[in-house]
């Protein structure tokens, strides 16, 4: 059985670390050199640095503050924001990243997931999705979660599959920043819809929820932003909690 991985997330604004609710009422988190050096010594799995405003902005990621990063850390690093062609996907694995993460422009152009999983292997192609409830039918929105698709969660994550991702990043933005836990019925149809590995995303608040994740749900792992910026959540006291409770974690 494969250990469950554990995700700190920066999502990144302005060269800043921040967080919000529900994706809006953005906060500052802290440099995120500072945090990403922390969390891989303090026995993160792997580091995800989100440029947020990139696609509405309709610029590149910020490729200084990825190479700064890189430079610092020792554990698998992803990238995503403004990455919209195979040509960014190289531009920023050569910054120094070992996987990136596709969100708005995989849905605007599914090939480009087929394109870069062909150039480097569905292992370094995380499609992220981010989707929120409405009347029982989860749908996808692009642009930081300010457009609405026509788009179902499961079906997507299923076609992107299809398409060579090799993970799927599903973030749900109802329950974004609201520290109430996980959107576990969603992560459970999630799983059985696809044969890839999932990350969940998404109302992390206390260690419990991360037991409830990995005891209810089929997910490979949960990935946290101000719990762990913020310090009310320790990566290894919650490794701890976890491997108490049975759950195969990396120590």
């Amino acid at each position: 059985m494969l250990t469950k991985r554990i995700i700190p997330c920066l999502d990144i604004k302005n060269g800043r670390t921040v967080k919000g609710t529900n994706f809006v009422q953005l906060r500052d988190a802290g440099n995120p050199i500072e945090l990403a050096t922390m969390y891989a010594e303090q026995g993160a799995d792997e580091l995800v640095f989100l440029d947020i405003s990139a696609t509405e902005e309709k610029r590149k990621t910020l490729l200084e503050l990825v190479t700064g990063i890189a430079r610092k850390i020792n554990i698998p690093f992803t990238v995503g924001g403004g990455v919209s062609s195979l040509e960014d996907a190289k531009i920023v694995i050569g910054a120094g990243c070992d996987k990136v993460a596709v969100n708005s422009a995989a849905v605007y152009n599914p090939q480009l997931i087929t394109q870069i999983a062909r150039e480097f292997g569905s292992q370094v192609l995380v499609l992220a999705i981010d989707a929120a409830i409405e009347n029982d039918n989860w749908i996808v929105f692009t642009s930081g979660g300010k457009k609405r698709t026509e788009l179902n969660l499961f079906d997507w994550a299923k076609r992107g599959a299809e398409l060579g991702a090799g993970e799927i990043l599903f973030t749900s933005m109802n329950h974004d920043g609201t520290k109430k836990g996980f959107a576990l019925d969603a992560l459970k149809t999630l799983c059985d819809s696809t044969s890839i590995p999932v990350i969940a995303s998404g109302g992390a608040g206390c260690v419990g929820d991360f037991v409830d994740l990995f005891q209810q749900t089929n997910v490979d792992a949960g990935l946290a932003a101000s719990v762990f910026h913020f310090q009310e959540i320790q990566i290894p006291s919650l490794k701890n909690e976890l491997h108490e409770q049975g759950i195969l974690v990396r120590k």
